[in-house]
This record gives structure tokens, sequence and C-alpha cells, in this order.
């Protein structure tokens, strides 16, 4: 997580939390009383209704916690400073790609939780998204490797925590939470370098042939032509997906 001691200097402003997204994480808790939020950089998708504490290992993204937010302590995934079955639940919100064993911290996150596990995640084998298929194909190829697909995240899911349910998470046209999907039907927002800054994405590849690309073909009216089936639509199947997890007793 040192990426986000560099890049996470406005996520707050710029990574809100979508109220719809945030109800699909809240029932996904179902009756947890307490949650540890894992990853949980500036507190967006923690629940007012429930007790949280946030670990994260950024001390930049500690610093935008809002005023009121959780408490928090500093620490990574793979080693929670927590005490075993200390929580009803554990959530991690789109961060598992940003672990450095993403297998052992699972097992952590199983460890500290007594009931379940919500995770919010992108997974590779989504249809393409014309971002990253027309202008950053960089993008596409890198997250294709450091996301584990459905199928192999299930997998690893039921056998270091237990069974596992998914469901998908359709992003709005007008959501409000600037990940790197969030723009689809906006895609003039990609050209503003404070938008950039928030998607971890845009920090590992040279951006500007593509984005020069987008100037163009917004333009020029080819982006619409090319993407006119887009823009009636009010949501978009992107590849997110929630995937909860529940815990079984013997754990």
């Amino acid at each position: 997580m040192v990426l986000y001691n560099s890049i996470g200097r406005n996520y707050a402003d710029l990574r809100r939390p979508d109220r719809r997204i945030a109800s699909g994480i809240d029932a996904t808790l179902g009756d947890a009383a307490n949650v540890v939020d894992v990853g949980a950089g500036a507190g967006s998708y923690e629940p007012l209704n429930r007790t949280v504490l946030a670990v994260e290992p950024s001390e930049v993204m500690i610093r935008q916690r809002p005023a009121g937010a959780a408490t928090w302590l500093q620490g990574s995934a793979e080693a929670l400073p927590l005490g075993g079955a200390s929580f009803d639940a554990a959530m991690a919100v789109l961060t598992i790609h940003h672990w450095t064993d993403l297998e052992r911290g699972l097992a952590e996150v199983a460890r500290v939780a007594r009931k379940r596990v919500a995770l919010l995640t992108w997974v590779p084998d989504a249809r393409p998204f014309w971002l990253t298929e027309d202008y950053f194909p960089e993008t596409a190829a890198i997250d294709r490797k450091i996301f584990p697909r459905a199928l192999v995240l299930t997998a690893m899911l039921e056998r270091v925590i237990g069974p596992v349910d998914i469901e998908p998470v359709p992003i709005s046209y007008d959501c409000t939470d600037g990940f790197l999907g969030a723009y689809w039907r906006r895609p003039e927002s990609y050209l503003n370098a404070d938008v950039r800054s928030a998607v971890s994405g845009f920090t590992k590849i040279d951006a500007d042939p593509g984005l020069a690309k987008l100037c163009s073909d917004l333009d020029t009216g080819y982006w619409a032509e090319r993407n006119h089936h887009l823009l009636g639509l009010e949501e978009l199947d992107l590849g997110y997906r929630i995937f909860r997890c529940e815990i079984p007793a013997s754990l």
C-alpha cells in the first residue's frame, strides 16, 4: 500500500461512496453488529449502523478519514493486529488486488471474523470495457494479472474461508465513487488529471497516448458513434462483484 502514500492525496474527494453499492455491501454483512474493514482507505462504505474498526496501512489514507469515522488501526491485511474471532464480520472493498499475499490476507480475515466476509472486487472475466480495450489496453493486461478470475477467487475463498455467494454489482451512469469503471457514460471525465489520480491503474502506464486518442475521438464524435448503445443505459455490468463468504462454525 505504499502506492497510496503517493497517489491517494485527494482520494476522499473523488472516491465518495455510491449509495447503491453501499446498500449491496450492507445487505451482504447481514446481521453483523461489529465489522472490521480491511484495507479501509479513507472510510468509504463503512456502515453507520454497525460498530466498525478500520485497518489501513497507508498514512496518507488514514489522514483523509473524516471526523466521526470509525476507529482505525494501522496495519496490513496479511498481518491483522487483532485477536481471533473478534468481529462478527469482515469487509474489504476494492482492495484485495493491492494485497501482497492474497491467500494469507484471506486467511487473516477468516481468523478475525466469526460469521461472514464481504468482498467487493472486479473480476477479469467480465465483458470488455471500452476504456481499457480501445484506449488503455496496458491497464487491461495488468489488471488481468493482478485480479483473480471469478472461479479462481471462489475456489480460494471456499478453501480458506467457507461457502461463497456472488452478486453482480451494476455500475450506475452517475456513480459517485471514482474507480476505473465509474465514468463509463461520462468519458470526458477520464481526461481530468484529478480523476485519474484516484485510480491506481493509471499510475502503472504511460497514459498520454490513450488520452490523446480519447480526446480526439470525443472531439470528432467518433466515441459517441462507436458507443451510442451505452448512452441510453442507466447502469452497466462492468465486472464488479460482491463475494459473500459464510464462515463455518468450526473455524
